[in-house]
């Protein structure tokens, strides 16, 4: 039985991605976007009950040209394996 596990661990892991928030890793599925609110919640949970909030989201090791830059609210980004985030909180509400 374990090595059903260990199999299908194997085949879920070919369709995600890792990303990095704020030295934590998190698994991402492959291919997809990842958007500001949605990188802002992997480090600050309660974020989606406190939308006056803001952050600062910047990434890097990012797909193609765009490897590094800012993530905007309400803007999204496509995910790479490895992708760094770093969210701040900038004290403005």
């Amino acid at each position: 039985m374990a090595e059903l596990d260990d199999d299908d661990n194997k085949k879920g892991k070919d369709k995600t991605v890792t990303i990095i928030v704020e030295a934590t890793p998190h698994e991402w599925p492959k291919g997809s976007k990842i958007s500001y609110a949605e990188v802002v919640t992997l480090e600050f949970p309660d974020f989606p009950q406190h939308p006056e909030r803001t952050y600062s989201v910047t990434y890097r090791k990012g797909e193609g040209k765009k490897h590094e830059g800012i993530l905007a609210p309400g803007a999204s980004v496509k995910v790479k394996d490895g992708m760094e985030f770093n969210v701040t909180d900038t004290g403005q509400s």
